[in-house]
Formats: C-alpha cells, sequence, structure tokens
C-alpha cells in the first residue's frame, strides 16, 4: 500500500481564554485504499486533529504530507486549490445548496477546479450519483431531498474530483442507525475498490468497529 496521509509531531495550542495544549506530539500515517476511524470521547482533540490534516487549520507545529508533498507552510491560496484537487470533505451537516439541484451541488468542486468542461462534469456527477444510487434524485432540489439522501448526494460531492483521500467529520451525526450502516458501507467500499484513503472522526463505536484500522485518542494524544 502507498501511503495518503503522514503526520509528525503535530501540537495544537488554543490560546484563549488561557493557554491550553489540545493535540500532543501527534505522529501517524493512512494509506491509500484504507478507512480509518478517528474516536474518543467529546473533547479528546479528534475533530481538532481532522481540521489540521485537511489543511482546514494551518496554526500548529509539525509537518504534514499529502500524496507525498510537504502541505505545511503552503499559503491559503496553494492550500484552498490543493484541497479542491486532492481531498473531498463530508461534514456531519451535508452544507448542500437547498435550492440547487443534486446535480448542480455535486457538479460545483469540479467546475471550481476547471479540469474539464461543463458537458464532462455533468457526466461525471452523474455517475457519482449513481455509483450511490442517487441518480434517480439528479434533477430534485436537495433541500426536498431526506437527510440520509443528502449525505449521499455530499459524498457524491467530495467524490467529483477523484480525490486521494476523503476526511469526514460525524458523518453520520445526524442519521439513523440504517443511514448510518449505509454510509459505512459506502466509505469501506471506496476504500478497498476505488483505493481512496478516508478518514472520519466518529462517537459511533459500531461504525468504527468494522474498519481497516482504529485511531483512538485520549486528551490529546493517540492512545491506540
Amino acid at each position: 500500500m502507498s501511503v495518503a496521509l503522514t503526520a509528525e509531531k503535530l501540537n495544537k495550542y488554543f490560546h484563549e481564554p488561557e493557554e491550553f495544549r489540545v493535540l500532543q506530539d501527534i505522529t501517524l500515517s493512512v494509506n491509500k485504499g484504507e478507512f480509518v476511524p478517528i474516536i474518543g470521547k467529546s473533547g479528546c482533540g479528534k475533530s481538532t486533529l481532522l481540521y489540521l490534516l485537511s489543511t482546514l487549520d494551518t496554526d500548529y507545529t509539525g509537518n504534514i504530507m499529502i500524496n507525498n508533498e510537504k502541505v505545511t507552510g503552503l499559503s491559503q491560496n496553494q492550500l484552498a486549490a490543493f484541497r479542491n484537487e486532492h481531498i473531498g470533505f463530508v461534514f456531519q451537516f451535508h452544507f448542500l445548496l437547498p435550492e440547487f439541484t443534486a446535480l448542480e451541488n455535486v457538479m460545483l468542486p469540479a467546475l471550481k477546479l476547471g479540469r474539464w468542461g461543463k458537458d464532462e462534469i455533468t457526466e461525471r456527477a452523474l455517475d457519482k450519483l449513481k455509483q450511490l444510487e442517487m441518480d434517480q434524485f439528479a434533477h430534485k432540489l436537495s433541500g426536498k431531498l431526506s437527510g440520509g439522501q443528502q449525505q449521499r448526494i455530499a459524498i457524491a460531492r467530495a467524490l467529483i474530483n477523484d480525490p486521494m483521500i476523503i476526511m469526514a467529520d460525524e458523518p453520520t451525526g445526524n442519521l439513523d442507525s440504517g443511514n448510518t450502516k449505509l454510509v459505512f458501507d459506502i466509505f469501506s467500499r471506496l476504500a478497498h475498490e476505488e483505493n481512496i484513503a478516508v478518514l472520519a472522526v466518529t462517537h459511533d463505536l459500531d461504525f468504527a468497529k468494522h474498519a481497516d484500522h482504529v485511531i483512538e485518542m485520549m486528551d490529546g494524544h493517540i492512545i491506540s
């Protein structure tokens, strides 16, 4: 397996209301083709870690490499372009535009990337929706879909630019058990069949149970 992401000696401080070290010497690696949940109690630092690894937060010490490229120290513009090309995001709240159709929402990151023409982006978006069994809702306004359907649209959107890694923050936090299992199965398939690295913060221990390996955190440390 080839390495998708490595982090070395990450430290993160919060400075208000007083200085607090929220992450302490975090070192880890994730391979392509692996589904890796990050678990731990609330406040242990797992979402903070994900935001560092995803380059959304750059206020830390240490080094992060993604796809053999050092992202630590890149400018905000460089990071924005890097994220759009290499990282797909899935959050607890899907952040779909309710006045756009499912298809239009999925197309947005590819239109921004500008690698393909609009017709090809439309075809790609329809293909991603089909992978997630959502193609029949392509022309429906996303605001009219159920929570589980909206989360599958958000996953299709995360896949549109063929990312090397998907980062998910509590992706099943608002879903019932049936849709939670569905999202787990999708992530597992993406890792094992599409060779994508999937890194997911979760409170759901069942969600984590069948993963390739699990990163467990406590008090800003990785404990297993």
